[in-house]
Order: C-alpha cells, then sequence, then structure tokens
C-alpha cells in the first residue's frame, strides 16, 4: 500500500509545472503547488536554516494539513524538499497542525499538533494533541506519536512552540478554555514526557476567544509573548483584519508568573500578516517570519493552483520603549542588481513614472515631512497599489483597489515623530512590504496587479512634496 505521503510528494511533482506563473513571488517562500498557511518549524540545523509549513499538496485551498519543507544557506535561497508529515497516524487523522522544531543533540525534533475527531466533525468531537518527530539528516523523520493529550474539557489546543532553557525543556501552547484564549505552559527533560506548569497569559474580555501559534522569547532584558489571537474586535485603526498578529512584553522567570509589562501591540498593520513564529540563527539574531495572507480573504491565485506564501524574514529588536521593532534581514541585500537612481528630488501637483514595468524591487525613499505640504504623496503601483502620506490625517497608507478580486481597502499607521520619513519597500509580484523608520513599523499586503499594469509612478497632489533619497533595485529570481 502507498503511503500517504508518497502520494503527497507524488502530487507536488505531477502539479508544480503546471501552476500559472503571473503572481508567483519571485524571492518569497511560496509552495510549489497547492495550499499553504502557517511557517512551521523555523530552526537551525546542520548547516541550513529549515521552513517547514502548514501545506495541502493536493488543491490550492485549505484542507488536510501535511508538513512542506524548504531549506536554505541563507534564509533569502530556498530549496524545495519532500513534504515530511502527512495525516496518517491515530493521532494526527484529520490534519499535522502547526508546531516547532528544536535541536536535540544529533537531531532535529518536530513538535507539532495532531488534529483528529471522534465521530463526526464538530468541536465536541475534536481532539488535539501534541506529536513528536525527529531526524539525523533534517530530511527525512521517523514519528514518534502523541506526547501530550488534550487536556480535560479542552477541544481546541494546538500550535506547540518549544526551547530548551537550563536543563529543560519548555512548551507554550495555544487554547481556548471557556471560550477565552490562553498560553499554556508545559516542561520535560526529554520531549517526551510533558507536565503541566501554569498559564503564561489569558485574555480579558476584549482579547479573544482563541491564542493561536503562541512564541515565547527573550530579547534584550524582556520576554517577548507573541501571539495571534481570534476574535478581537477592530477599534479605529486597529484590529483591522479578521484575526490579529501581536505580541506582549514583560518579566518572567522560571517557576514565576508572567508579568506583562504593556499591554497588546499589533506586529505588522497591513492586510496580510499571520501566525508568525521566531527562531534564533548562529549569530545570535531572533528573526521572525509569518503567513503573508489572510483567513476569508480573497486569494485569486487558487485560480493558478497555488495559495500562499511566507512573508521575508525579519530581524526583531527592542525599542527605547519596549516595543519591537522588524527589520529585513540584511542577507536580503544580496539579491539586490544594479542600482535605479531616480532623478527626483520634489514634486508639485505632479506624477513621475519612475519605472514601466515593476515586478520583483526593493525601494528605498526618504521624504522631507517638514517641507512636504502636499494633501497626498506617495508612490503608486499602476491603478492598484500606493504607499502614501495621507498630510490630513497624519498617518502613512498602504491601500490597494482590485474590486475585479474583491480586494480594496486600507490600512495605516501614524507619521513617526520628526522630519524625515524612511521607506524601505520590498515589492513581488503579488506581494508589497513597507518598512518605516527602520522597523519602527511595517505594512505587509498581497496585491494582484495585471501584467500591463505594473507602472511605478512618484505622485503628489494638492501641493508639494520633497524626496531627500529615491532609489530601487531590482531583485534577482
Amino acid at each position: 500500500m502507498t503511503s500517504a505521503l508518497s502520494l503527497a510528494n507524488r502530487a507536488i511533482q505531477e502539479k508544480k509545472d503546471e501552476i500559472n506563473p503571473r503572481w508567483y513571488p519571485s524571492y518569497h517562500l511560496a509552495p510549489q503547488a497547492g495550499w499553504m498557511n502557517d511557517p512551521n518549524g523555523l530552526s537551525w540545523f546542520d548547516g541550513y536554516y529549515h521552513a517547514f509549513y502548514q501545506h495541502n499538496p493536493y488543491t490550492p485551498v485549505w484542507g488536510p494539513m501535511h508538513w512542506g519543507h524548504a531549506r536554505s544557506r541563507d534564509m533569502v535561497n530556498w530549496e524545495h524538499l519532500p513534504i515530511v508529515l502527512a495525516p496518517e497516524g491515530a493521532e494526527d487523522k484529520d490534519g499535522c497542525y502547526s508546531g516547532s522544531a528544536v535541536v536535540d543533540g544529533d537531531r532535529l525534533a518536530l513538535i507539532y499538533t495532531g488534529h483528529k475527531f471522534h465521530g463526526q466533525p464538530c468541536d465536541d468531537n475534536l481532539f488535539q494533541v501534541q506529536c513528536l518527530a525527529t531526524s539525523r539528516d533534517g530530511v527525512h523523520f521517523q514519528r514518534d506519536g502523541m506526547v501530550l493529550d488534550t487536556p480535560q474539557g479542552v477541544h481546541h489546543f494546538r500550535d506547540p512552540k518549544v526551547w530548551r532553557e537550563g536543563d529543560q525543556w519548555f512548551m507554550v501552547v495555544g487554547a481556548r478554555v471557556d471560550d477565552i484564549g490562553e498560553v499554556q505552559l508545559y516542561r520535560s527533560a526529554d520531549l517526551r514526557q510533558w507536565e503541566y506548569a501554569g498559564v503564561i497569559a489569558r485574555a480579558d474580555a476584549e482579547m479573544g476567544y482563541m491564542w493561536e501559534c503562541p512564541d515565547f522569547f527573550s530579547l534584550g532584558d524582556k520576554r517577548v509573548l507573541m501571539f495571534s489571537p481570534q476574535g478581537m474586535t477592530a477599534k479605529g485603526y486597529t484590529n483591522r483584519n479578521l484575526f490579529q498578529s501581536g505580541y506582549m512584553t514583560g518579566q518572567w522567570q522560571i517557576g514565576g508568573e508572567y508579568c506583562a509589562l504593556q499591554p497588546f501591540q499589533e506586529m505588522d498593520y497591513g492586510h496580510d500578516f499571520y501566525a508568525p513564529q521566531s527562531f534564533e540563527t548562529p549569530d545570535g539574531r531572533r528573526v521572525v517570519i509569518g503567513w503573508l495572507a489572510m483567513w476569508e480573504s480573497p486569494m485569486p491565485e487558487k485560480a493558478d493552483g497555488w495559495a500562499g506564501m511566507l512573508s521575508l524574514p525579519r530581524e526583531l529588536s527592542l525599542s527605547a520603549e519596549d516595543k519591537l521593532r522588524m527589520t529585513p534581514v540584511k542577507e536580503l541585500e544580496s539579491l539586490r542588481k544594479e542600482p535605479h537612481l531616480w532623478s527626483v528630488s520634489q514634486l508639485k501637483d505632479q506624477a513621475l513614472v519612475v519605472e514601466a514595468h515593476a515586478e520583483a524591487m526593493e525601494i528605498a525613499l526618504e521624504w522631507d515631512l517638514s517641507q512636504s505640504r502636499a494633501e497626498t504623496f506617495g508612490l503608486r503601483l499602476g491603478r492598484g497599489a500606493s504607499v502614501h502620506v495621507d498630510s490630513q490625517s497624519q498617518r502613512l497608507v498602504v491601500e490597494r483597489d482590485y474590486p475585479e478580486h474583491g480586494l480594496c481597502g486600507y490600512r495605516s499607521v501614524p507619521l513617526p515623530a520628526g522630519n524625515i520619513l524612511s521607506l524601505r519597500i520590498f515589492l513581488d509580484r503579488s506581494s508589497i512590504e513597507v518598512f518605516v523608520n527602520d522597523g519602527e513599523y511595517s505594512l505587509s499586503s498581497r496585491i494582484y496587479p495585471a501584467q500591463d499594469d505594473r507602472q511605478l509612478t512618484l505622485f503628489s497632489q494638492h501641493g508639494q512634496a520633497l524626496i531627500h533619497k529615491a532609489q530601487a533595485w531590482a531583485m534577482a529570481d
């Protein structure tokens, strides 16, 4: 009998050459075919960065979850490897859900959620358990089955993130208890026998019914609790997406309670960023990657045989106010080709085409806010997307307008203090990621321009805008 894993890998080989590449990313990690969502098991092992991800190899829609796999020497150039997990065990017969990876001696260990229904699929019959698989080569994995059962009376219990501290392993797991989201803590001596160690944090009335994809790590002298809450209500400019991703900073010692020093903060303010996971590089950087999509948002690339992609890897740091800053990892500079110097220093009620056709580019802009009086000024891609300043609201806006795909609307952040607005914009065939003033804010969104609608234009409306820097690089595939 052919195994479910063999069938999944065969399906990818058969489908990967049939996808339509019109929106397939040039330099972001995406599935060869089929569906992708959460990044899983981000790690460094045996000379490679490893990125696993939630994957349906058979069709470009969410379905029976597998673990796809890619590896890289530099977090930039990715090699697709065979799928490593398929739902074929008693503990994960209905899906191999999100999880993490750790290096245990000479082995790479995957800790993930097994999804199974006892009877008809419904919440009352749902059981999510934590499972283990290990590998000596980082490519072929042996399944060790369930290592942590579902707590009594809990049906949503998923997305384990494991790390080592001292002589113990620790694990945080997202849970839904009495329709309230929380992060539970467990500890182990061997990754196989786990004991409950309390609740790290729990939602209040406004913080959602489920906390997915928790992550818990040190940054400077603080502990960061990162998670993706479901069920938060939008307020003004914040929490505008269906589900959010964010963090709290605080203090924690083994055996004690987590003391959050500030309320929940969103990590990325664009339309599409969810389920981020962090890991540590060999040189000690804390790097995070998220899913560059959003639940229940139209995904036009489904018609092309694939769906979903991962964000660029981003280095995390803390500001003086203990807020997370995210900046693209330095390795991305290796993709730059010859620079394009845009000869423009001032715009006044005009639009200036700076690139006739832009698909994969990094763009650096520096606006002088003290001398810019235009009501609106910024950068536009074709007719459907723009990154611009709204002077009346004093906000930086990422807007998309693709009514033919059901994708319209904007996301925004406050203009930073000071006279200079510095932007790094990463444009790919179907995405845009904007980093503001060295990572003070980021906004990531999916875009779907037609092939003949990729003109880049700098513009100002109703007044003057001054530019100190305008430069771009085409990015290698």
